[in-house]
C-alpha cells in the first residue's frame, strides 16, 4: 500500500498543470479550476465580497508607539467565529498605504511570537494585520483532527482546517480594504510554516492579493507520501482532494501575480528536492504566461524557520510589488527582536475582558459544512431520482479516483478442493494495476448447476493465516446460509495476504485521503471488481448475488451495492450508525471515511436507496436506520427489511 500510494501521489505531482497548454487554455480553465479549488476547501458557498455578513470588528485597545500604533481587535469571519488580530498602523501616513496580511505558523501565543514582523512592515510604511489561527492562545480551536484527535470523519464531511484559515484570511483582507488607511488595490499576504502554506491558500482564493510570499510551507504531494513528510504536517496543510491536485495547481490560481517562495535547505518538514521540483513546475508555467519575472524562489541555509536572509527578502519583495520601489534586501533592514522592543503578552491581548460569548472556534468543524437532510421520498419514481443523484455526486467526488479504465480482471483458479460435502476453489483477480486479490469459493456438493452466491467481505481487523485459508470470521458469519447458496469470501486490500500492520493505519488513512482515495473508497472499488469477478465463476448464477459484511465493512458493502445496482440481498452485521463519527486517535479501527460523502448521503440513506434489494440487519441495528425501514414500508416492501439477532434466523423474503 505504501508503494501504491507513493506511485499515485507521484502521478498527481507529474500531472500538475498539465491542462494549461497555452495562455488561452489558462484563461479558459481558470474559472472552473477556481471553483473546484473553493469546493475542495469547503468554501464553495462563499458569497461575493459585497454580500458577506458584517465583520463586526471590535477594537479592545490601542498600543501607542512613536512610529506606529497597534489596534487590538477581533472580527467575525462568519457569525460567531471570532478571529483575534493585531493591526499595525504607521503613524506617518498621509495617504492610503499598501496592506499586508500576516498569517501565523503553528506556535503558541502567536501575536507575541511573530510581533516583530508586522512591526517592521509598519516601520516600512505598510498597514499590517496579524491574525491568529484556530490553534492560537486566544482563538482556541482545532487543526489536528485526523492528525491527533482521530477525527477522520472530517474527510467525509468535506472539512479541512485549511479552508477555515483561508476563510479567516480572506475576511482579514475584507477588514483591510474597509480601513481608510489602506489602498485596496495594493494587498499582500505572507507567513511562515503553517502560515506559509496559508499564504498559498489565500493568494490562490482571493485575486485582491497582488503579491504573496509563503515561507517554509512548500512541498509536493509526491514527497508528502513517498518521504512520509505528511506524518509531521498538520491537517491544515492540504485540501479535500476531490480533483487530485498538487500544490502547483494551486500556484496556477496565483499566477501571473508576483510570488516569492522562500525555503530553508534543511527543513525537517519538507524535502529540498520537493521544494525545487515545485519551483521548476511553476517557473515553466509563469514563463508560459510571459511573466517569469513575477516568480522568484529564495533558498536559505538552515532549519525550518526564518533567517535574516529570508525576512529581508520578503520585505524587499513587498516594497517592490506593493510600493513600486526597488530596495535590496541588504538595504531594507531586518527586524529588531530585542527584548526591550517586544510587547508583553498582556499588552497585545485582545480579549482584555474575556472572550465574547458563543464563540464557534472550538466547534466550527462540526457545523461549518452544512450536511443535507435525508431526502423526502414518497414513491418509487422519487426514489429512483434520489438514487441517481446520489450515485452521480458520489462518483464525481467520493469515488472520483476510481481507475477510469480498469485492467482485465485476469481471474485465475489457483486451487480446487473437496471436503466434508463441500467443493470450492481458491482464486485471484486483479482489481487495479499493481494489485492481485484473493477470493475463496465454497459450494455444496449437492448442487450441479449455477447457484445464487453470497459474497462476504473480509475485515482488515480479521485474523487470517495462509494455512487456514478455508476458515476465518467471515466464513463463520456466512456458515448459517445453506445450499443451494454458494459462498465466496473476498480479501480486499489490507486483508488476508495484503494485510498491513496496525501501526501503519494512521499514516495510510491520511496519505490515502490526501491522494483522493481513502481506504474505504478503495475497498468499495475492490468490492465492485470482486462482484464482476464472481459473476465470471461458472459455479454461480451471476444474476443472484448477495453481499455480506460485518462492522466497518458494512459501509463498504452498502456503497458497493448502491453503485453496482444488481445486488439482490445485503447482509449487515452490527453496522455503524453513521460515517459522521470519530476514530481512536491512533487511527486504528473503523476506517469509514470517503471524501465528501456526507455532503451527499450517509449510511442509513444509502441503505434505503437500495430498494427493492433485501436488507438483513444482524445483531445491533442503530436507530438511524429507521429512516430506511420506514421508506421500505412506505414503498410497500416492509418484508424486505429484516432485523434478526443472528444470521441463522434469516428467512428469504417472499415480498
Amino acid at each position: 500500500m505504501r508503494g501504491y500510494l507513493a506511485r499515485e501521489a507521484g502521478q498527481i505531482t507529474r500531472q500538475a498543470l498539465s491542462g494549461y497548454t497555452d495562455p488561452i487554455a489558462w484563461r479558459r480553465l481558470i474559472p472552473e479550476r477556481r471553483r473546484q479549488y473553493m469546493e475542495m476547501m469547503g468554501l464553495d458557498e462563499l458569497a461575493p465580497f459585497d454580500q458577506r455578513p458584517p465583520l463586526n470588528v471590535t477594537v479592545t485597545g490601542v498600543v501607542e508607539r512613536p512610529k506606529y500604533r497597534i489596534e487590538k481587535l477581533y472580527y467575525e469571519s462568519v457569525p460567531k467565529l471570532f478571529v483575534t488580530a493585531n493591526l499595525y498602523l504607521p503613524n506617518s501616513l498621509t495617504s492610503p498605504a499598501p496592506g499586508v496580511l500576516y498569517v501565523c505558523g503553528h506556535v503558541e501565543k502567536q501575536k507575541i511570537h511573530y510581533q516583530a514582523h508586522p512591526r517592521r512592515f509598519a516601520e516600512l510604511g505598510f498597514v499590517c494585520l496579524l491574525i491568529e489561527t484556530l490553534l492560537a492562545d486566544e482563538t482556541r480551536g482545532y487543526h489536528h483532527g485526523p492528525y491527533q484527535e482521530g477525527w477522520f470523519h472530517w474527510y467525509s464531511r468535506g472539512y479541512t482546517p485549511a479552508g477555515i484559515e483561508m476563510l479567516n484570511g480572506i475576511r482579514g483582507l475584507d477588514l483591510l480594504v474597509q480601513r481608510p488607511e489602506v489602498d485596496p488595490k495594493r494587498l499582500g499576504v505572507t507567513g511562515i510554516s503553517g502560515g506559509g502554506t496559508t499564504s498559498w491558500w489565500i493568494a490562490a482564493g482571493d485575486e485582491r492579493v497582488k503579491a504573496s510570499s509563503p515561507v517554509c510551507g512548500t512541498s509536493t504531494l509526491a514527497s508528502y507520501v513517498y518521504d512520509r513528510t505528511i506524518d509531521s504536517n498538520c491537517d491544515c496543510m492540504w485540501w479535500i482532494n476531490y480533483y487530485r491536485w498538487d500544490l502547483a495547481d494551486v500556484g496556477a490560481l496565483i499566477a501571473p501575480r508576483p510570488l516569492l517562495i522562500v525555503d530553508s535547505n534543511r527543513d525537517e518538514h519538507f524535502t529540498l528536492a520537493s521544494m525545487r521540483e515545485l519551483h521548476r513546475q511553476l517557473k515553466r508555467f509563469y514563463t508560459l504566461l510571459a511573466a517569469p519575472e513575477n516568480l522568484a524562489r529564495l533558498e536559505v541555509p538552515g532549519a525550518h524557520g526564518y533567517s535574516p536572509l529570508s525576512r529581508t527578502a520578503v520585505f524587499s519583495w513587498f516594497i517592490k510589488h506593493l510600493q513600486g520601489r526597488n530596495i535590496s534586501p541588504e538595504e531594507v533592514g531586518d527586524i529588531d527582536d530585542r527584548a526591550q522592543e517586544r510587547e508583553s503578552e498582556e499588552a497585545l491581548r485582545v480579549y482584555v475582558n474575556g472572550p465574547p460569548p458563543g464563540n464557534r472556534a472550538p466547534t466550527i468543524q462540526d457545523d461549518f459544512i452544512k450536511l443535507p437532510q435525508p431526502p423526502h421520498i414518497g414513491n418509487v419514481d422519487e426514489l429512483k431520482k434520489a438514487r441517481g443523484f446520489a450515485i452521480t455526486r458520489l462518483l464525481q467526488k467520493s469515488f472520483a479516483a476510481f481507475p477510469p479504465t480498469p485492467p482485465p480482471l485476469r481471474v485465475h483458479i489457483e486451487h480446487e478442493y473437496e471436503a466434508r460435502g463441500t467443493k470450492g476453489a481458491l482464486f485471484h483477480f486483479d482489481p487495479e494495476e499493481g494489485w492481485r486479490l484473493r477470493g475463496i469459493l465454497h459450494v455444496s456438493n449437492s448442487v450441479s448447476k449455477p447457484v445464487p452466491v453470497v459474497v462476504g467481505l473480509r475485515s482488515p481487523r480479521e485474523k487470517f493465516e495462509r494455512n487456514d485459508w478455508r476458515g476465518g470470521a467471515t466464513d463463520e458469519f456466512l456458515r448459517p446460509i445453506q445450499a443451494p447458496w454458494a459462498k465466496v469470501s473476498i480479501e480486499l486490500r489490507g486483508t488476508g495476504e495484503s494485510v498491513w500492520g496496525e501501526a501503519l493505519e494512521w499514516h495510510l488513512r491520511r496519505a490515502s485521503a490526501w491522494t483522493g482515495r481513502p481506504l474505504a473508497s478503495m475497498w468499495v472499488y475492490d468490492t465492485l471488481r470482486a462482484l464482476a469477478c464472481v459473476r465470471q465463476l461458472p459455479q454461480v448464477d451471476g444474476q443472484h448475488i448477495a453481499l455480506a459484511a460485518r462492522g466497518e465493512m458494512t459501509a463498504v458493502a452498502l456503497y458497493a451495492a448502491l453503485l453496482d445496482g444488481q445486488v439482490k440481498t445485503v447482509f449487515l452485521e452490527n453496522p455503524p450508525a453513521t460515517q459522521n463519527t470519530p476514530s481512536p486517535p491512533d487511527g486504528r479501527r473503523a476506517a469509514l471515511e470517503m471524501l465528501g460523502c456526507l455532503r451527499v448521503t450517509d449510511l442509513p440513506q444509502v441503505a434505503g436507496l437500495l430498494y427493492p434489494a433485501e436488507l438483513v440487519f444482524v445483531g445491533e441495528c442503530p436507530s438511524t436506520y429507521d429512516w430506511a425501514q420506514e421508506l421500505y414500508q412506505r414503498l410497500g416492501a416492509a418484508g424486505r427489511f429484516q432485523r434478526v439477532s443472528q444470521l441463522a434466523d434469516w428467512r428469504p423474503s417472499s415480498s
